[in-house]
């Protein structure tokens, strides 16, 4: 095995080997003495992906917008008729799958025979199958399903404030396209996306357990033949500075009102390690301010100003971040100006080195304790793959967050020119006597 390369971190004892498959597949096969054996097939295709060619094709083409999705469930109907769910259920593995904006992931968790599992996962999503007939079958399914996803309040404050942070970019569309966009779905754009999209060359495999080396080798080499030899190009809208909009009020059926803050983030580095470093010390920040152990949440919830939850967390994607603090109160006003007062105030009175390095200290221990999951470690290390870093180097750039560094990455973020605020309000009925 001259072509594998082993990647070790001394410091936590952790390791994984590398190899690249004949196929063009990047394969990662993680060590684990752990009752549970977990593996995921991932492909860099998301919702995002909107607008693409190959450097074989003349033009780029535009495809509907929740395509990925609509392709990620596909997968799963098999040409001779039988129900992939069922054939890892017989080995007494479970499966599942999903589609983000930047990726797609089928994965299999099994505690028992986990080449057979292994074989099944790469059989099924190298094999596709489309028709119109169940193309059209699908449609409707997750056509039902989008309809939910709108009477679904969480998802839509989340969209309505990224429609508020965005001009143009794709993040703001919903990763399930709308009823419109998935109806335009037809087999032949489905195999397009596919044959591009689903190469090896596109593609990653973690398996993470007790599954040998040469036992994943043996089986990636049967089932995984190589793809064209082809360069994937994608086209993406401009995104300016500014955002869209200020703020948005919506009205649902629920019994308490939603509110949604968010904050672009205009001074995204372009370095993924630098992305990742970013991303780690705006959290930290955000534990600071906003976490359970900090001043303004208890006085939110002292005074019941937030009820059931109040969280915030940043988030990444391609070539763009921002921040989002969520929660239901009764009045989403009150607690936007309490949230930008708390800003103002650490401006001038910033949290104490101590504190910080307590938050540190936890998000590292964190870290650490996810390698007691093959689970973690596998969607971590396709997030971390993805994003350009690699997992066994997270711990070291955690620690690399010096205070100052903390305090020159709050003031370059939180920003009110580049804040907005969603809100959704019970819909009051009228009762005549």
């Amino acid at each position: 095995m001259s072509n594998v390369i082993k990647k070790e971190n001394e410091k936590i004892k952790e390791l994984y080997y590398y190899y690249k498959d004949e196929s063009g597949l990047d394969v990662y096969v993680f060590p684990k003495n752990l009752s549970t054996t977990y593996a995921a097939f991932a492909t860099k295709y998301g919702s995002l992906e909107n607008r693409f060619k190959t450097d074989k094709d003349a033009d780029f083409i535009d495809v509907p917008n929740g395509i990925a999705h609509f392709l990620e469930h596909k997968m799963f109907e098999n040409e001779d008729g039988s129900d992939t769910f069922e054939n890892f259920g017989k080995i007494g593995a479970s499966a599942n799958a999903y589609t983000s904006i930047d990726k797609t992931v089928y994965l299999f968790s099994c505690t028992d025979l986990p080449e057979q599992a292994l074989s099944i996962l790469l059989d099924f999503v190298t094999h596709p199958y489309f028709t119109e007939e169940n193309v059209a079958k699908e449609q409707g399914i997750i056509g039902q399903e989008l309809k939910m996803y709108d009477d679904n309040p969480s998802l839509r404050i989340y969209y309505s404030l990224l429609n508020l942070l965005y001009v143009n970019h794709n993040i703001k569309i919903s990763v399930g396209g709308t009823v419109e966009s998935i109806s335009k779905i037809t087999p032949e754009i489905l195999y397009n996306c596919y044959n591009t999209f689903y190469n090896p060359s596109n593609m990653s495999l973690i398996v993470c357990g007790n599954l040998s080396l040469e036992s994943v080798k043996n089986i990636v080499s049967e089932h995984i033949k190589p793809g064209r030899n082809q360069t994937i190009l994608c086209e993406y809208p401009e995104e300016p500075k500014e955002i869209a909009g200020k703020e948005e009020f919506i009205k649902m059926d629920v019994a308490n009102k939603l509110f949604a803050i968010g904050t672009k983030d205009v001074n995204y580095p372009t370095s993924p390690r630098e992305q990742k470093k970013r991303s780690i010390a705006i959290n930290i920040l955000n534990d600071l301010i906003f976490g359970s152990s900090s001043s303004l949440y208890n006085y939110l919830y002292d005074n019941g100003y937030v009820k059931n939850s109040f969280s915030a967390m940043y988030e990444t994607a391609n070539s763009c971040a921002h921040n989002i603090i969520m929660g239901d109160c009764d009045d989403p006003r009150l607690v936007y100006d309490l949230c930008s007062k708390e800003i103002e105030k650490t401006k001038e009175n910033f949290p104490s080195e101590d504190d910080f390095k307590r938050i540190q200290l936890v998000t590292y221990s964190e870290y650490i304790k996810s390698f007691d999951s093959t689970e973690d470690i596998s969607n971590d290390f396709i997030d971390c793959l993805f994003a350009g870093v690699d997992m066994l180097d997270i711990g070291e750039i955690i620690l690399e967050i010096d205070y100052e560094y903390l305090k020159n990455t709050f003031f370059s973020f939180f920003n009110e020119e580049y804040t907005a605020f969603s809100v959704i309000e019970p819909i009051k009925e009228e009762f005549k006597c």
